[in-house]
């Protein structure tokens, strides 16, 4: 259980987001009435600089990237920038465990 604590909160978000957009159906926008956070969105307007990304980032992994970009131009770029998030933080998780090992090693032998 020691081992879960050291994950960070923000590790569990991004990884969890990209599995539910992997997951999602596939709706282009207008085609269904969804639940959004958007506040822009929930005023009525039809137009947000943001509202999109999820959609493209989902159509990117189902393989549609013409579609992706019809949804949103910053879909692929905003994939890119969470993987590498993902990967800071997974590398930060390993350097402290390493690090770890090497406090509890040289206690050992002390």
């Amino acid at each position: 259980m020691s081992g879960l604590k050291r994950i960070p909160l923000e590790l569990i978000f991004w990884i969890t987001a990209l599995v539910l957009l992997a997951t999602a159906d596939l709706q282009n926008h207008g085609e269904a009435q969804h639940f959004t956070l958007c506040p822009i969105a929930n005023l009525g307007m039809t137009w947000c600089p943001g509202c999109g990304i999820g959609r493209s980032i989902t159509q990117l992994f189902h393989g549609n990237f013409a579609e992706s970009f019809a949804q949103h131009w910053f879909g692929l770029p905003a994939l890119l920038i969470i993987c590498r998030r993902i990967g800071v933080l997974m590398k930060m998780i390993w350097i402290n465990n390493k690090l770890l090992n090497l406090k509890y090693k040289e206690k050992r032998y002390v």
